[in-house]
C-alpha cells in the first residue's frame, strides 16, 4: 500500500478529532465586507454552527484562502456564529472534510476552491438537510449554492494600469495552477494591457499542473526572476501563495507586481501597483448571514464590478503610485459596468471544448 493511501484514514482520523476541540480563534483583518451590518440576528436564538473547507494554501496564503477565512472570522465576531475551519493537506483531504461537518448536524457548510466541486457533489445529495455554498465553483443541487466572480473585469483592470505603468513595453502575468478559471484572468489581464497599448508584450507563465502549485513561493520567484530578467517592468500574479514568491522578486528588482484576490498592497510597499481584490470574504460573510437569516437560497450567485464584489485596490501603501492613473481607471470602470466595454471572458470563448 502506497504512503498516500496510508495518509488518507490518519487525516480522516484528524478530521474527526478536530470537532472535539473548540472553535476556531479569530484573526483580525484588514478586509471588511461592503456594507454589512453589525448586529447578530434575531432569528435563531442558538448560534449557528458554520464548517468552512480551505482550499490547499490556507488561511495564511495571503490571497484566497486568506479572504475566505477573513469573511467567516468576522462572521464569528460580528453575527456571533460557532465557526470551525479545517485546512486542507491535500485534495484527499475535501470529502472526508465536508462529511464531517454535515454528519455532525452543521446547518451550512462552505467549500472554498474549485478543487472541492467533485468532493461536494458527492456530499451534497446525501445531506439534504444540510446547506453547503461553494466559491469558484458550481454544484447544482437544491441544497447547494455557487459562489462565482467575475474575475476577467478586475483582470481588465489591472491590465491596463500595467499597460498604462510600463516602460519598457513588456509586461509579466505569472498564474498559479494551468486551469481555466487561472486563464480568465489571464486573458482579462491580456485586454486591459492590450487596450492601454497595443504593443505592449505580454510574458505569461504558470507555475504547474496540480495543486502544489499554489503553495511554491519558491517557484513564484523563479518564474518572476526570469520575466524580469527579461525586461518586464510589472508583473500580475494570480496564484495563490506561490505568489509570495513573485513580491519577493520585485523587491529584489525594484520592479512592480500586482495582488490578487485580497488586499496585498502592504507586502511590499512601494512595489505593489495595486491588488486585483475578489471579495471572497464579502461573498461568505453574506452566506453566512443568509442562513442565520433564514434567506439562504440555492444556485449560482455571481460578483463583478457592480457589485464591489470585484475592484481594485486604493490605500495609503499604494495611493502615490496609482493617483495618476485612478481617473482612468475609473472611467473605465464605469464603462465596464455600462456594457459599453465588453470584457472578452475564458468560459465564454472556450465554452464547449
Amino acid at each position: 500500500m502506497s504512503v498516500k493511501k496510508n495518509l488518507i484514514p490518519a487525516f480522516i482520523f484528524l478530521v474527526w478529532a478536530f470537532f472535539a476541540a473548540s472553535s476556531c480563534t479569530e484573526k483580525k483583518s484588514d478586509l471588511k465586507p461592503q456594507e454589512t451590518s453589525g448586529t447578530t440576528s434575531a432569528v435563531n436564538t442558538q448560534k449557528l454552527k458554520v464548517g468552512v473547507v480551505l482550499d490547499k494554501g490556507g488561511k495564511d496564503d495571503k490571497s484566497f484562502n486568506g479572504a475566505a477565512f477573513a469573511g467567516a472570522s468576522l462572521a464569528q465576531k460580528q453575527l456571533g456564529i460557532d465557526l470551525k475551519v479545517v485546512e486542507s493537506a491535500d485534495d484527499n483531504a475535501f470529502e472526508p472534510s465536508l462529511r464531517a461537518f454535515a454528519e455532525r448536524d452543521y446547518p451550512l457548510v462552505i467549500a472554498i476552491g474549485f478543487a472541492q466541486v467533485d468532493a461536494l457533489k458527492k456530499v451534497a445529495p446525501q445531506f439534504p438537510k444540510t446547506h453547503f455554498a461553494i466559491v469558484d465553483g458550481t454544484v447544482d443541487g437544491p441544497n447547494t449554492a455557487s459562489l462565482r466572480f467575475d474575475e476577467h473585469e478586475g483582470s481588465y483592470l489591472v491590465g491596463y494600469l500595467a499597460g498604462l505603468v510600463s516602460k519598457t513595453k513588456k509586461v509579466g502575468f505569472i498564474g498559479g495552477m494551468d486551469v481555466p478559471l487561472i486563464r480568465r484572468f489571464q486573458m482579462g489581464y491580456e485586454a486591459g494591457v492590450k487596450a492601454a497599448d497595443p504593443k505592449i508584450e505580454v510574458l505569461v507563465n504558470y507555475a504547474g499542473v496540480n495543486s502544489s502549485a499554489w503553495t511554491n513561493p519558491g517557484r513564484g520567484k523563479e518564474l518572476a526572476l526570469d520575466q524580469y530578467s527579461r525586461k518586464v517592468d510589472v508583473i500580475f500574479a494570480a496564484a495563490g501563495a506561490t505568489g509570495i514568491g513573485v513580491f519577493d522578486a520585485a523587491e529584489e528588482k525594484s520592479a512592480f507586481v500586482i495582488g490578487v484576490d485580497s488586499n496585498q498592497d502592504a507586502i511590499k510597499p512601494g512595489r505593489v501597483l495595486t491588488s486585483m481584490l475578489k471579495r471572497v470574504d464579502t461573498a461568505v460573510y453574506q452566506i453566512i448571514k443568509d442562513q442565520q437569516d433564514q434567506k439562504f437560497f440555492p444556485g449560482a450567485r455571481s460578483f463583478g464590478l457592480k457589485d464591489k464584489g470585484i475592484d481594485y485596490s486604493i490605500d495609503d501603501a499604494n495611493q502615490t503610485l496609482i493617483a495618476p492613473y485612478k481617473e482612468k481607471l475609473e472611467t473605465l470602470k464605469d464603462k465596464i459596468i455600462k456594457g459599453e466595454i465588453k470584457v472578452p471572458d475564458y468560459y465564454l470563448t472556450n465554452k464547449g471544448k
